[in-house]
């Protein structure tokens, strides 16, 4: 839901999540190491989004009129993000790279390599071939397409994240999502998360509406997550995001750094930046 820069719609904004926590006593208030936490795993998550995407493209520039070959996974080494397109062979310890695009700079323009024969990967691209079949074996089938990202989790171990991929350029869907923490050899499951229940498709305000920002209420969750940063930095135009969860109040900037909103339930009454 947007909240536009009409009088009305704030009005309506703060009836709306006022009436939501009335009786709602809020949470004890998350350590900024959390919340910054939260703010860097959805920075990543929303480059490994724009890396994928362009990546692909790239790619499919280079072969026209065909599609990348299995999975799409990308890595970001010290100087630049790599996405290495293949699938994992039969045995389940080797990823067999066909293409691969490196992105030059911070532009969308990348370096394409293809490899006939396919290049033999045993590092982390099979590690996160592994968890990317295991995630989604657990998630089971959709109706709508799904975007897939893995990123490093500490001590070795692979978070898989599945989040709806837009079906419209003008529609950025929130929600109906899943994050998988998956141990080091990416065979087993350690922890599912889910941080949203059902999906949220806001079409894109009125004719003549500026919007000043959005705002959604958590249902699963007590905090920000990290596919709420990851939703506001890709969302067009960039504008923040108010949250309410576990009796606190949320925002989220344009660079993704979340604070805490002044809130306070007894009377409904709710801060919106």
């Amino acid at each position: 839901m947007y909240i536009t820069k009409s009088p009305v719609s704030v009005i309506i904004a703060m009836a709306v999540l006022s009436l939501l926590s009335i009786g709602a006593e809020a949470s004890d208030k998350p350590s900024a190491a959390g919340l910054a936490a939260i703010s860097e795993r959805g920075r990543l998550l929303a480059q490994y989004d724009w890396i994928a995407w362009h990546g692909t493209d790239a790619v499919m520039a280079t072969h026209p009129g065909a599609n990348p070959a299995g999975r799409y996974i990308a890595h970001k080494t010290d100087a630049e993000w790599v996405v290495d397109f293949g699938q994992i062979n039969s045995t389940g310890d080797t990823f067999l790279v066909t293409d691969e695009a490196i992105q030059t700079g911070s532009s969308p323009k990348f370096q394409v390599k293809t490899f006939d024969p396919a290049r033999k990967d045993t590092g982390w691209n099979v590690s996160a071939a592994r968890a990317i079949e295991a995630a989604t074996g657990d998630f089971g089938e959709t109706d709508r397409p799904y975007n897939i990202a893995v990123l490093p989790a500490g001590a070795g171990r692979l978070y898989v994240y599945l989040y709806p991929a837009q079906t419209d350029a003008s529609v950025y869907p929130l929600g109906g999502d899943a994050r998988y923490l998956i141990s080091p050899s990416g065979t087993k499951i350690v922890e599912k998360r889910r941080p949203h229940e059902s999906i949220i498709e806001t079409p894109p305000p009125s004719p003549g509406e500026v919007a000043a920002g959005g705002y959604h209420v958590h249902v699963l969750s007590d905090l920000p997550e990290d596919t709420d940063v990851m939703f506001v930095l890709t969302r067009k135009p960039l504008m923040p995001e108010v949250i309410l969860a576990g009796g606190n109040m949320y925002a989220i900037d344009v660079h993704g750094v979340i604070t805490v909103r002044p809130h306070d339930p007894s009377t409904g009454r709710a801060s919106i930046p």
